[in-house]
Parts: structure tokens; C-alpha cells; sequence
């Protein structure tokens, strides 16, 4: 396993550098316009990607996190043994569903209904992929994190219910607070999962980077252009072909940088009981 991610962040190193000698650093970290297979002058602007990816990852978090903690809450606080056996596994399962028909349910189902409420919603945009995608990360929030208040002491609970506490109060109060290193953990490890996201932004999402604040326009990701490319629009040893191994060393510093900061942050607010 160590070898092997060696070896990918060389190939992506290796590559990268190669596409830095054909584009200047200041114009694919500086420019907002990413328009690579322009036949005047192509434009490697990394912005636009940027944005679409943070368009998806934002309205994901929106979905997930409000649904994904409630469902952790009732599962570990009020849910019966027998719901949560059923209930738990239900959502794990949930988990298992492939991307790819996550997309085609966000392009043929959310965006039409989406749109007898949003007369402008173009039919790839970015508030459909991102409720899938948030829809998607739910299990991995909701089991983290109630895996993380389950790990709370009896004992703290009972304390506070004979100090007067209501149940919900030992929940919000006092469960809550005292599993929040696994909580926002689980949280920052899902929104890494939402920007490497791939195939549902690639079906509903378009394929039109622009660097802006419009949600119901045709957006493009990161892992979504390097699928465009990827699936045969690039010769090989093209400056468009390098341009992919860029944007995946960019998505692979955003990844890591959230999974530093999960650890980071679970190890800053751990109990240990």
C-alpha cells in the first residue's frame, strides 16, 4: 500500500512538472478561465474547476450534515435495538449504490423536479449533483458519527439525567459535545469524499467550467474534466493530456489537506474515557 501511493503521487509529480513547462504556474493557479480546447489561444485558469467543485461540495454539505447527524442521533440516543439493527444497515447499504446510477437518478429525476420549482434550472447544473452527492455522503456521516457517540460512557448519560436533564438535553448537551472529535471527523473525511466525487457531476453536472456564483448554470469539476479528457478528447503527450495529471494533483492536495485536518482536529478534541 505504501509503495503503491508512492508511486501515484510520483506519476503525479512527474506528469505535473511536465505540464508546468508547457503553462506557467502563475496562469493555472491565478487565471479564472479554464478553456483548454480553444483553437486561439488555450487557457489553463484552475479557478473555474475550483469552483465547480466547491459549488457541489457545498450544497452536498448542506443536504448531508443537517441529515446525516439527525439520523446519528436518533440512532444512538432513541432508536430501539431492533430499529437500529434494521435501520443501520439499511443506510451502510446505501453507501454501496453505484456512483453512476446516483448521476442518471440526479439527471432524469432531481433536475426535472427541481425545475417546476426553478424555471431557470438549466438541465445540467449544480444544485441537482450536489443534493446527490450530499444524498450519497449521508451514510458515511450518519455511521461515523453515531459510531462516535455510541463510544460515550453509560455513565455520562445517567449523570446527566440525574442532574434533570431531558433526554433530547443529554443529547444535544452533553452526547454531542463529548463525541465531537469523531463527529467533525466523520464530516471532514464525507467532504472529501464529495469533491472527489466523479460520475454524478459528470452526468449532471455538464461540462462548462465558469468561475462564478451561479448554481443553475452548466458547471464542470475537477474529476469531472479529467474524465472528459480521459475518455479520448486528448492525444497522448498533448499539453490538454498533462493538463489532467495537473488538475489531479490539485484534487489530490485538496484531498489530503481534509484528511490532515479530520486527523488534526480528532486528535485535538479526542475523550477518552
Amino acid at each position: 500500500s505504501v509503495l503503491t501511493t508512492f508511486g501515484i503521487v510520483f506519476t503525479l509529480i512527474f506528469e505535473t512538472f511536465e505540464f508546468f513547462n508547457r503553462v506557467s504556474i502563475s496562469q493555472f493557479f491565478l487565471a479564472t478561465d479554464w478553456l483548454p480546447f480553444s483553437n486561439k489561444e488555450p487557457l489553463y485558469g484552475i479557478w473555474a474547476l475550483i469552483a465547480g467543485t466547491l459549488k457541489v461540495t457545498f450544497i452536498a454539505v448542506i443536504v448531508a450534515v443537517p441529515l446525516g447527524l439527525g439520523a446519528a442521533i436518533y440512532l444512538s440516543e432513541f432508536a430501539s435495538d431492533t430499529v437500529r439493527r434494521i435501520v443501520k444497515p439499511i443506510l451502510e447499504v446505501l453507501a454501496g449504490v453505484p456512483t453512476i446510477v446516483y448521476g442518471f437518478f440526479a439527471l432524469t429525476f432531481i433536475t426535472p423536479l427541481l425545475q417546476n420549482f426553478i424555471p431557470d434550472l438549466k438541465i445540467f447544473n449544480a444544485i441537482s449533483p450536489g443534493i446527490v452527492v450530499g444524498i450519497m455522503i449521508i451514510p458515511m456521516i450518519a455511521s461515523l458519527s453515531e459510531d462516535a457517540m455510541s463510544a460515550v460512557p453509560r455513565s455520562v448519560r445517567e449523570g446527566a439525567l440525574g442532574l434533570g436533564s431531558t433526554k433530547f438535553e443529554v443529547a444535544i448537551k452533553v452526547v454531542l459535545p463529548a463525541a465531537i472529535s469523531g463527529i467533525v471527523a466523520s464530516v471532514v473525511l464525507a467532504i472529501s469524499r464529495a469533491i472527489g466525487e466523479t460520475m454524478i457531476v459528470s452526468l449532471a453536472g455538464g461540462s462548462a467550467p465558469r468561475f462564478n456564483l451561479e448554481f443553475t448554470d452548466s458547471i464542470q469539476t475537477m474529476t469531472a474534466y479529467i474524465v472528459q479528457v480521459a475518455t479520448g478528447d486528448a492525444s497522448y503527450g498533448s499539453t490538454i493530456y498533462y493538463s489532467i495529471y495537473a488538475v489531479g494533483f490539485t484534487l489530490f492536495i485538496f484531498t489530503l489537506a481534509m484528511n490532515i485536518i479530520a486527523a488534526r482536529i480528532s486528535k485535538r478534541f479526542r475523550e477518552e474515557y
